[in-house]
């Protein structure tokens, strides 16, 4: 591997570091709310490309940074750019319980809270 894949995956490691703020516990709890289930699109089989993203984000969570594979880092990088695309879009007022919020908890990422 050269230096700058190398560098380039550490940086998608941290990318992802800071734009995912839950917990493996605290995200694996929060996708078995009905209110995690009612957001987002679904992909066909009755669960939301979110709700999907946010069980495949606790597995990536748990694993060690060596053993994450190329495929890991892509969806990190999705992820990444998930939440930043989101967050932009932030509605005014009050965001505690909005589908805006909802989803972007299915991503790993709680606007409502500091890392």
């Amino acid at each position: 591997m050269s230096g700058k894949s190398d560098s380039g995956r550490q940086d998608t490691i941290d990318e992802f570091g800071d734009v995912v703020n839950m917990t493996p516990a605290g995200l694996k709890k929060w996708l078995a709310t009905d209110e995690a289930k009612s957001v987002g699109q679904s992909d066909g089989d009755g669960e939301s490309v979110g709700h999907a993203s946010g069980r495949r984000i606790v597995k990536l969570l748990e694993k060690k940074k060596a053993d994450l594979t190329d495929d890991d880092l892509a969806h990190m990088r999705k992820v990444v750019g998930y939440v930043h695309r989101h967050t932009a879009q932030r509605p005014k007022g009050d965001v505690t319980d909005t589908a805006w919020r909802y989803s972007l908890m299915n991503w790993g990422h709680d606007p409502t809270k500091s890392k």
